[in-house]
């Protein structure tokens, strides 16, 4: 193992794009009809950007490391980090690629979304330098698929940030193409922290419950593997012990969007502070439940004590100190 500066907590590798949101639809589109949107919102999109930008809120240091192009888009998702507090000296703009962009349109508590790629589908390796991994306590990466250049080099980047002494955590989000080629096993030997949600965990283990996915993975796993499952809290494996964590439920949630994301740095930012997994996952599922009072995945968590603040308004609870202190 190398020594490292350590000079930041957190580097976070990978995709970049804008959110263009469509709200209050009387029904939802169909094809060769116009339907028209009550709301709007435009901001900073890609999970890793949320995550990170949650995460930098918490008051973890984080460094992004990805690819925009030199268009509108790229300006605004780099002012947008840096206006979270992320540092952003890490981030590349393309003159040969444009900055991507996903379409989510919501309706009843439903939403479908179309992601154009650009310049993210481009971000690979290469592209990533060793200083980024020798600065920094934690990798965090998402949304694999997304990325073909990520998924191809992934057990490099890994291997690289692990020679550096870096802990790594992977959230693969879904697979547009629904093939899961994701060499699971390899993986989960070399990671510390795999956070995909209920749906893509059972796609990921071809198991038809959350513990059966789980128990196949027992014997296997070197990594904590901590599945979202919303309401119903999160279950997690470690060292072969199963276990659930519950949920902490906002009865009239405002969006869902950035909820996971939300929780992804809830984790992070309780394990980089020395928390045990459970302490961490209890954390998690309060930052996931406190991203949907707002809309957009950014909104709710602007710093630990507001965090605390609704948590406690909204949940009606005294022992938040428990699991944030």
């Amino acid at each position: 193992m190398t020594s490292k500066r350590q000079s930041i907590e957190l580097l976070v590798a990978g995709e970049l794009n804008m959110d263009l949101i469509l709200d209050d639809l009387e029904s939802f589109p169909e094809l060769e009809k116009e339907k028209i949107a009550g709301d709007m919102n435009l901001t900073l999109g890609s999970s890793s950007a949320i995550f990170a930008a949650n995460i930098a809120r918490l008051g973890i240091s984080t460094r992004f490391c990805g690819l925009v192009g030199s268009d509108s888009f790229g300006t605004q998702v780099i002012s947008q980090l840096q206006d979270f507090g992320v540092e952003t000296d890490r981030i590349r703009i393309s003159d040969r690629h444009k900055t991507g962009l996903t379409a989510i349109i919501r309706f009843n508590n439903s939403r479908a979304m179309v992601t154009y790629p650009g310049a993210m589908s481009q971000f690979s390796d290469a592209d990533i330098p060793d200083e980024a991994f020798r600065e920094a306590r934690h990798l965090h990466i998402s949304s694999i698929f997304l990325q073909p250049g990520i998924k191809r080099d992934l057990i490099n980047i890994v291997q690289r940030a692990k020679s550096s002494g870096m802990t790594v955590s992977i959230d693969p989000q879904w697979d547009p193409d629904e093939k899961w080629d994701l060499n699971l096993s390899q993986l989960l030997k070399q990671i510390d922290f795999f956070l995909p949600n209920e749906a893509e965990f059972l796609q990921y283990t071809k198991a038809s419950s959350v513990e059966d996915g789980l128990e196949k993975l027992r014997p296997a796993t070197n990594a904590a593997v901590i599945v979202k499952r919303g309401t119903r809290g999160a279950t997690f494996l470690k060292e072969g012990t199963i276990e659930t964590v519950p949920a902490y439920i906002n009865e009239d949630p405002v969006d869902a969007v950035g909820a996971g994301d939300s929780f992804n740095a809830g984790f992070i930012y309780r394990f980089l502070k020395g928390d045990s997994i459970e302490q961490s996952v209890a954390f998690a599922n309060l930052a996931g439940a406190v991203s949907t009072t707002q809309a957009g995945g950014t909104a709710a968590i602007t710093s630990i004590d507001e965090v605390l603040h609704i948590a406690n308004q909204k949940f009606s609870t005294t022992k938040f100190d428990e699991i944030t202190r």
